[in-house]
């Protein structure tokens, strides 16, 4: 196959976007009308009869609309493009907006809840922003080529229709009444998107062009593994990947569809060598309890303020307590949020109960036990949404009710461990291995058991 490609979803519904064009661009509509755009600074905003109207802030004069329009670098190795106020980390604890700078060719398309815009950019191109937006790209080069391989793997992995056995949208999952409870269970893939193939955000990768790549090993990385994924039985891995396991990985089931691909086991982040020290399975709510409560040995556990530094993005470098964190709900808060997240007029809230766990100890099922309901509500996500303004950092946490009063708990404060899902890839031990002297072949061969590398183009 020839290097794909994409087409990457920058932002969705606004009602007018401001840019900055550095190198000159031709500004061309779906009606083959073109005009040269100087260096300088553009506003696009929705017009009458449906269009896109994009003009140059400096000479007002110049102008053109569509019913989308798209702005071609003339020389493309010599322009780019600075998007403001792209939202970055949407619904998450950093979510914020921040001016981006892009390369390739940037559409304007008009919707109906707005103006899009999307990046038309190759693969490779492509995934240099990518390595180094979800790390750092100061990051050691074992680590960037491992994320440049599972990136490549994961994308390419959607676009042949292979998002990973079982995977279904939220809508998929209503809830049900069944043994006096309300079942809420839920679990929140990638799904389609309609108008480009990926967007540029935690939902798929982050994706924050050449302002996060600034390093010459962030674009070796790509080059040196250029066309290479990870197969298994012939078919391109579904390579997910979290920030941090937390210690333990866990099973693609816990997160999405009820099917496991072979190649994302659930196992303790250590060498093969060693043992874990504490005891399995981390399903057994007892284990389970004791695993959260400490803070075993791991690749990602006890990682130096100054490695992390030079290991995470900018962006998370206030998130340091991952490995081990604590989140006090109090009361009043928690059915506020039961309230916003899922709908629920719960009334006082008496207990948050583990109910399912999965291998890593992530709840997979949780009881919650209050005035006016009950509920079982799974999958992790779900979880981590309804019991947090944004997300959780994780579900795998044990829950102590602290200050009761008439049988009703004043907080409820979670000791939890790791941050994300906990499948596949563990961002902050595959750097630690890397820093260790793994090089990417080790490092995808201990999360990705089973998996091979070829080279697809």
């Amino acid at each position: 196959m020839s290097e794909p490609r994409l087409r990457v979803g920058l932002v969705q519904g606004r009602p007018r976007l401001r840019l900055r064009l550095q190198g000159r661009h031709e500004l061309v509509s779906w009606s083959d009308t073109s005009i040269v755009l100087e260096p300088g600074d553009y506003e696009a905003a929705t017009a009458s009869r449906g269009l896109v109207k994009l003009r140059s802030v400096q000479h007002p004069g110049v102008s053109l609309d569509g019913v989308a329009l798209r702005i071609v670098p003339m020389v493309p190795e010599q322009a780019s493009l600075l998007l403001r106020e792209v939202t970055v980390g949407v619904d998450f604890h950093w979510q914020h907006e921040e001016d981006l700078v892009f390369r390739g060719t940037l559409c304007l398309e008009r919707r109906a809840g707005g103006l899009d815009a999307v990046n038309e950019i190759a693969l490779e191109d492509y995934l240099v922003s990518v390595i180094s937006s979800e790390m750092s790209a100061r990051c050691p080069l074992a680590l960037l080529r491992a994320h440049a391989i599972i990136s490549r793997s994961w994308l390419l992995a959607q676009q042949e229709g292979r998002a990973g056995p079982g995977a279904q949208p939220a809508a998929a999952a209503a809830p049900v009444e069944r043994d006096g409870a309300l079942h809420i269970r839920r679990w929140y893939d990638r799904e389609d998107h309609v108008h480009f193939d990926v967007c540029g955000d935690d939902h798929c990768q982050r994706y924050q062009g050449i302002t996060r790549a600034f390093t010459p090993q962030a674009t070796e990385a790509v080059r040196h593994t250029q066309g290479l994924v990870l197969l298994h039985d012939g078919t391109v891995c579904d390579a997910r990947f979290s920030k941090c396991c937390g210690g333990f990985t866990e099973l693609f089931s816990s997160a999405w569809g009820d099917e496991d691909p072979a190649y994302l086991q659930a196992f303790a982040d250590l060498p093969a060598s060693r043992e874990p020290g504490y005891s399995l399975p981390l399903s057994d709510e007892e284990h389970a309890r004791r695993f959260i409560a400490g803070e075993p040995q791991a690749f990602c556990q006890g990682v130096p303020a100054d490695l992390l530094g030079q290991l995470l993005p900018e962006l998370d470098h206030d998130t340091a307590d991952f490995y081990r964190w604590e989140q006090v709900l109090e009361q009043q808060e928690l059915q506020g949020l039961l309230q916003s997240k899922l709908g629920l007029d719960t009334g006082a809230v008496r207990a948050l109960t583990p109910l399912a766990r999965g291998p890593s100890g992530r709840l997979i099922a949780l009881g919650i036990e209050a005035e006016r309901v009950r509920l079982v509500l799974g999958k992790e996500l779900e979880i981590r949404r309804a019991l947090s303004p944004s997300h959780l950092y994780s579900s795998a946490f044990i829950v102590r009710p602290e200050g009761e009063v008439a049988g009703v708990p004043e907080r409820f404060r979670l000791r939890g461990a790791g941050w994300g899902h906990g499948v596949g890839l563990c961002q902050i031990g595959a750097a630690v291995m890397a820093e260790r002297g793994y090089d990417h072949r080790a490092i995808l061969a201990h999360y990705y058991r089973g998996a091979k590398l070829q080279r697809r183009y």
